[in-house]
């Protein structure tokens, strides 16, 4: 469904995971082959931790130090390094491992409507990137389309905070009426936008309804695809 916004934009900020590709299988992906790497080099954690263990440990840090709310990388290394001393392995070989999750991090499949939409948006209007994940664009080989990308673990505060918005904003030197910002999460990208001066589009590529205890937000745009962002921004802009 797409609505019209009462202002025109000037810039588009993206979400990233979840938006432009799945995370979901990249990052089960990552976290396996981490695994089959520790069974390798440090066997002594797949012989106390399971994947599930570890993530569970995870989420126990994460609820105990406010910073691993938006640093999931300094998250992620800090239970690697708690495993690698209760097992007694050699925590010199974590940056290798940290490494080796980067990389399979990074190895991303985009949405079909992506590689085609990206270049010609790009060419209409200002990109920019806000997310809450860890991703590199660069090493993703997305990172020209885009004039400022801003990730929460090296601002120090995640969407959806209105300080890394505003932050956002202006890197990109416009005022928060001028940006609208595109993602999958309705409290998070949505009303964290809105709240924060933004427009602030739902890409919904399932199609789904709002949920009812999602039900007060209101999306300036609930869009499918890219090729519909596209179309709105056209509209919106008129032309």
């Amino acid at each position: 469904m797409m609505t019209a916004s009462a202002r025109p934009v000037r810039a588009l900020l993206f979400d990233l995971d979840d938006t432009l590709w799945p995370i979901v299988p990249v990052i089960q992906r990552a976290e396996a082959l981490l695994f089959d790497w520790l069974r390798e080099h440090a066997p002594a954690i797949p012989q106390r931790y399971t994947l599930t263990t570890l993530r569970e440990r995870r989420m126990e840090l994460m609820a105990a130090n406010p910073r691993f709310q938006y640093d999931l990388w300094a998250l992620r290394h800090a239970g690697l390094m708690e495993a690698f001393e209760h097992c007694g392995e050699d925590s010199s070989k974590i940056p290798h491992a940290m490494a080796l999750f980067a990389d399979a991090r990074n190895q991303v499949t985009l949405y079909e409507d992506v590689a085609a939409s990206l270049p010609r948006l790009a060419s209409r209007i200002t990109l920019g990137s806000l997310t809450n994940g860890g991703a590199d664009l660069q090493a993703i080989g997305l990172a020209h389309h885009f004039k400022i990308s801003l990730a929460a673990h090296t601002f120090g505060s995640a969407k959806p905070d209105p300080a890394i918005f505003h932050a956002a904003c202006d890197a990109l030197e416009l005022a928060p009426a001028q940006v609208a910002y595109v993602g999958d999460d309705l409290r998070l990208d949505v009303e964290g936008a809105q709240k924060a001066g933004l427009t602030g589009i739902w890409l919904n590529r399932s199609g789904a309804a709002v949920p009812s205890d999602h039900a007060h937000i209101r999306p300036d745009a609930d869009l499918r695809t890219l090729h519909e962002l596209e179309s709105w921004l056209i509209r919106t802009n008129g032309a």
